[in-house]
């Protein structure tokens, strides 16, 4: 796949699994570097500090940057999305949480909800 054809990852944490989060990126830095990487405003930061890859960092999840990663969806610009979800806390955006599951079946765009699915993608080369 050409690098400027769905060769953008995206990744949002909720704020249990921000940690989870940052070590999958750690773990998997070598994969992702060859990737473009879009990510919710705090999660980005975190990333780009514990791994020096370069993120983009969109607002924050609660005042939209799940939707504008959900309308990159839309658009074909995402080849992934690993967004984890902390199942044990409630969520005032819960709503907007299940659009983007939907969004991502509707393009048949992988998504991992936690940390073994997102291994699993990476560990099947199914990002090539």
């Amino acid at each position: 796949m050409a690098q400027d054809e769905r060769s953008t990852i995206a990744l949002i944490a909720h704020d249990g699994k921000k940690a989870d989060m940052v070590a999958f990126a750690m773990a998997h830095k070598e994969i992702l570097s060859h990737y473009k990487i879009v990510a919710t405003g705090t999660t980005g930061g975190k990333i780009a500090d514990a791994t020096g890859l370069t993120i983009k960092r969109m607002l924050s999840g609660p005042i939209g940057g799940d939707a504008q990663i959900a309308a990159m969806v839309a658009e074909g610009k995402i080849r992934a999305v690993f967004f984890f979800v902390d199942p044990l806390d409630k969520h005032p955006h819960d709503p907007d949480i299940q659009g983007f599951v939907r969004i991502c079946n509707v393009h048949n765009v992988p998504l991992a909800l936690n940390t073994a699915t997102a291994a699993f993608i990476i560990s099947q080369k199914a990002l090539e």
